[in-house]
């Protein structure tokens, strides 16, 4: 019998069929003279998902990684001090392409399963008295060890110290499903996919920008040489609704119903749905009496858990079990992780029954390969958990009496 793959790693994220239909479509021209009426709104759309008060978004036909390399190359000079922190394998990435692209790095080395260490940034940026920092980075939500940390927490320290530094986000595995307020939290640079809380496949570099990283761009000297990630060229095709090269215009079409979709449920209403599906996997991980890599609740991701499994357990075999015995996809443990964790992704377009089928699944895997778990103790913890919060629009209609 065939059946569909059960996804549950923490990107690419399952595709609501609505989405899927919505790219199903012959190829379009992309410079006929009706297409600035379907683009220029979806510019204006995402900044609602990123709740900017000034700026522009940019789209670019790549991964995270490119609009990463976007926002560096726009604002930012070689040999420019910037302030980042490592705790995971995207942090790491992210420190390890700024050192490659000629940044000075000052770094904040944290144990994996913490997040971004608000107090050394307070302290940093308090002695920078000179302001030589010219950007600050933060990870918003580490995927690789389940970590999300406090962005407003950023803006309080460089608000403290009066800094200028302009703070760059990563949120390709938080934006569309954890709140991001660029615009209350000064964030200048923000960069999400769209294979995550946008619910498309991979292909979409997402980068939000404040008016501020775009008068940078405007006055930087010894710029960074660019080309295809050029802020200029977007900017002068963008305005009329064009891009400066061939756009990936399915993925576009499917932006613009996922943005519906959004709207439809409410942003608020995502992000708590996303916290309550999380909790419920976390009440799972508790029965089972296993560990998350995160440290402690502060650093608690609500988009995907890293799990540890138990010494003498080989966490790929857990994901092999899963894939071959019972056709889910798990995350796997990313550098330092690999053999440690397995990670379950609960982002982008789930529910109650599809968190409940993963746990289901992940409950006999672990039976499966030797821990010692007791059937059906996380998937009922987690039925327990989301009984007891169902709100009333999601419970069946009351009957009347005869």
């Amino acid at each position: 019998m065939t059946v569909t793959p059960h996804l549950f790693i923490p990107g690419p994220t399952t595709i609501p069929d609505r989405v899927r239909m919505s790219m199903n479509l012959p190829m379009e021209d992309m410079r006929n003279p009706e297409f600035p009426k379907f683009t220029l709104p979806i510019f204006e759309d995402l900044k609602k998902v990123f709740k900017m008060k000034d700026g522009r978004v940019f789209i670019f036909p790549s991964s995270g990684t490119g609009a990463w390399e976007s926002a560096i190359t726009n604002t930012l000079a070689v040999g420019d001090k910037v302030l980042m922190s490592r705790f995971g394998q995207f942090s790491l990435l992210w420190v390890d392409m700024a050192e490659r692209m000629g940044l000075n790095v000052v770094l904040c080395d944290e144990e994996w399963g913490t997040g971004v260490p608000l107090e050394k940034y307070a302290d940093i940026l308090a002695k920078d008295t000179a302001h030589e920092i010219k950007a600050v980075f933060a990870t918003h939500n580490e995927t690789a060890t389940g970590v999300s940390s406090d962005i407003a927490g950023v803006r309080k320290a460089l608000d403290a110290a009066k800094h200028p530094a302009l703070l760059f986000v990563d949120g390709v595995s938080s934006v569309g499903s954890l709140d991001m307020q660029m615009g209350n939290w000064g964030v200048d640079c923000c960069v999400s996919g769209s294979q995550k809380g946008f619910m498309l496949p991979t292909g979409l570099g997402i980068l939000a920008v404040s008016q501020k990283a775009l008068d940078a761009n405007k006055t930087l000297n010894g710029r960074m040489n660019r080309c295809f990630f050029s802020f200029e060229d977007m900017i002068k095709t963008n305005d009329l609704g064009y891009f400066p090269y061939t756009p990936a215009t399915q993925l576009i079409r499917g932006l613009r119903t996922s943005l519906d979709i959004m709207k439809e449920e409410g942003l608020e209403n995502i992000f708590a749905r996303h916290k309550r599906l999380a909790t419920g996997v976390r009440a799972a991980v508790d029965a089972w009496g296993l560990k998350l890599c995160a440290k402690a609740p502060v650093w608690h991701s609500d988009t995907v858990s890293a799990i540890e499994v138990p010494d003498g357990i080989d966490a790929n075999n857990v994901l092999k079990t899963a894939f071959y015995r019972y056709n889910t996809s798990l995350g796997t443990g990313l550098n330092k992780l690999n053999g440690k964790v397995f990670r379950i992704g609960h982002l982008g377009a789930l529910d109650e029954f599809m968190v409940g089928g993963v746990l289901f699944a992940v409950e006999m895997t672990l039976k499966d390969v030797g821990v010692p778990i007791k059937l059906g103790s996380g998937t009922g913890a987690a039925a327990e958990y989301f009984s007891k919060t169902a709100t009333k629009s999601a419970a069946a209609p009351a009957t009347k009496a005869a």
